[in-house]
């Protein structure tokens, strides 16, 4: 009893004091020390974590971009979550109804894809635009089946149209006009090989349409520019459902080629015009709101990207 009493008291206490903080340091030192060490190994092992992390990614970035990046075709096919949520919109706008919409465009994305890794060149564009042309087109229900694309680079677009139109259940028949010049031809450009490497001609078209089956190998077409007459004569002999103007990009030009479409396009037929909008091209809405001025036949149904829709009386 005198021994705990002892201790207890305000001189044990005071006595003792020195020694239970030297212990209570001496503790402390060893558990920093140990908590140190724990960090420490932790942080090698997250540290080494992710090192292998970042490596599966840039493992996974080399592999996306082989595949959509600009390594691939020498123009990105990445996809931005604004510009895709804007386009959902505007061709909803275009054709009513915002599930379609998506779901049109999302399969227009997904062949754009398949199409660049089979075939040869590329499809011409901003993916946006390409997709936004492709979903639109079956949505806005053409008339007949019959297609012109005036200007078509390397035909894959043409093939991928079919491929969307095929999917409503329509049998697409194809004309194209171009003049197959080696590369792609715009006045007041320099021109220069295309980034894809591929030359522009008749051969390269072929092989891109023949991934689009039937349809694509049975395409006419018509080599020369959109303005000749000759070109003109051989490739008026039918009415249009679908027109695709996207040749000379010349105000004058696109002038010259809706007032051909006023002529070949079936009552209730699609015109697109390509690049509408486009800064890099400013003729081309120069010349539809001129052409919209005077008598015509199309009502500007709207814009998607960079195309704009019309459709004929």
């Amino acid at each position: 009893m005198k021994s705990r009493s002892l201790l207890r008291s305000s001189a044990s206490r005071r006595v003792l004091r020195p020694v239970a903080e030297l212990i209570d340091q001496r503790i402390e030192r060893r558990v920093r020390s140990a908590v140190a060490a724990v960090a420490a190994e932790n942080s090698r092992t997250d540290v080494a974590q992710l090192r292998r992390e970042l490596d599966q990614l840039k493992q996974f970035q080399l592999t996306l971009d082989l595949l959509l990046g600009k390594r691939a075709r020498g123009i990105s096919r990445i996809v931005v979550h604004t510009h895709l949520n804007r386009l959902y919109s505007e061709v909803a706008e275009v054709c009513g109804g915002r599930e379609t919409a998506e779901r049109n465009v999302a399969a227009a994305y997904r062949l754009l894809i398949a199409l660049e890794s089979l075939g040869v060149g590329r499809v011409a564009g901003g993916t946006m635009n390409i997709c936004g042309k492709l979903g639109t087109i079956p949505l806005l229900d053409p008339p007949n089946d019959e297609v012109l694309e005036i200007g078509t680079l390397y035909g894959m677009f043409s093939a991928g149209l079919i491929r969307m139109l095929e999917r409503d259940g329509r049998s697409p028949s194809v004309t194209i006009v171009d003049p197959f010049a080696g590369v792609q031809l715009q006045p007041g450009t320099t021109q220069s090989d295309d980034p894809t490497g591929t030359p522009v001609d008749e051969h390269a078209v072929r092989a891109n349409l023949a991934l689009a089956g039937p349809a694509g190998v049975n395409a006419r077409i018509q080599r020369g520019f959109s303005q000749d007459p000759g070109t003109r004569e051989a490739v008026s002999d039918r009415r249009y459902g679908v027109i695709i103007v996207d040749g000379d990009h010349s105000a004058a030009g696109v002038l010259a080629d809706l007032q051909w479409a006023e002529e070949i396009a079936a009552p209730g037929g699609i015109v697109v015009l390509d690049d509408y909008g486009d800064p890099r091209w400013p003729g081309i809405k120069e010349a539809l709101d001129k052409h919209l001025t005077g008598e015509s036949r199309f009502t500007h149904l709207g814009k998607a990207a960079r195309s704009a829709f019309l459709r004929a009386a």
